[in-house]
């Protein structure tokens, strides 16, 4: 039997998060926003991690740096696996069965993720006339 994170690659993982974070193929610098960026290696243990510098600030990062991937030490395509799984509504343990990961990791993994979401989320404003429904507003 084959697992979800068995059919994905760090490549194509890294690739992806490039693409959504710098949808223009500008990489900017998170520290300053400056597009002025070089290259500067890979990551040694995720080879696949590009590592830059920021021409104006002079700071280093990565493709990973100011996310919720950022600092952990499993690879990206377990994340991206289990943000997977959570999108299907799947439990905790079975996204540990899956993965092949203690419960413990998987509920850390899950409440990160649900919580850099909810963060993510943009404030909703309503505006002009708005209609509710079958709503009861407790005062």
């Amino acid at each position: 039997m084959c697992k979800i994170s068995e059919l994905i690659s760090n490549v194509t993982c890294f690739e992806m998060i490039r693409e959504n974070r710098w949808p223009d193929g500008v990489v900017h610098c998170p520290h300053c926003d400056s597009g002025h960026v070089k290259k500067n290696g890979h990551d040694t243990v995720q080879t696949e991690c590009q590592h830059y510098q920021c021409k104006h600030c002079d700071r280093y990062f990565d493709d990973l740096t100011n996310t919720v991937f950022a600092g952990h030490h499993q690879p990206l395509k377990v994340w991206v696996s289990c943000l997977y799984l959570m999108g299907l509504n799947v439990s905790n343990s079975q996204i540990s069965k899956e993965l092949d990961l203690s419960l413990s990791d998987v509920h850390v993994m899950t409440t990160l993720l649900r919580t850099s979401v909810v963060k993510r989320k943009p404030d909703i404003t309503l505006e002009g006339e708005v209609e509710f429904d079958e709503v009861y507003i407790v005062a």
